[in-house]
């Protein structure tokens, strides 16, 4: 092996580990520590303010496709925590099917949740699939997901009962 070979592999390796160690410091971040949060509540919320998808509207996801903060006259309790929205009309599709609107798994990311873990999505990560909203902790977890959502949607749906049953209601 030459000189240049025996630097460059331990450095390659050297530079994959700290790039590994640093998307997951900037998950926790970006997710203002949620996925220590995340394993005690069955929906998964902003620790510091008790929002559902850290104060997102989970209905602008589909009707704007994208991701809109909530306001603070829009609000809703529903399954034990403060769900905010943009609008009233917003509001009021959610109360009136807030099993559609929600995301799927109480804002679990699907391909942690398919492998047993309870592991919080964060609302800038996301995906709508067959009319279901997914968050997901990672934009490695998405890309892992697009790539076969069927497969890991009936490993999560397997999986989901029992990680369910581990949160802290």
């Amino acid at each position: 092996m030459s000189i240049a070979r025996q630097f460059l592999k331990p450095l390659a390796w050297t530079l994959a580990v700290t790039a590994l160690y640093a998307g997951i410091a900037l998950a926790i971040a970006m997710s203002g520590g949620s996925s220590q949060a995340a394993t005690t509540e069955r929906i998964v919320t902003d620790r510091n303010t008790g929002l559902a998808l850290f104060g997102f509207d989970p209905v602008a996801y589909f009707t704007e496709n994208a991701p809109r903060p909530g306001a603070r006259e829009h609000e809703l309790s529903w399954g034990g925590v403060t769900w905010r929205f943009a609008n009233e009309g917003n509001l009021q599709a959610f109360r009136a099917d807030p099993g559609v609107y929600g995301p799927r798994f109480g804002g679990y990311d699907p391909v942690a949740v398919a492998q047993g873990l309870p592991t919080g999505g964060h609302p800038s990560i996301w995906a709508v699939h067959e009319d279901r909203l997914y968050v997901f902790h990672s934009e490695a977890n998405r890309m892992t997901f697009a790539g076969n959502a069927r497969a890991i949607l009936t490993h999560a749906d397997q999986a989901w009962p029992k990680v369910r049953a581990d949160l802290v209601p």
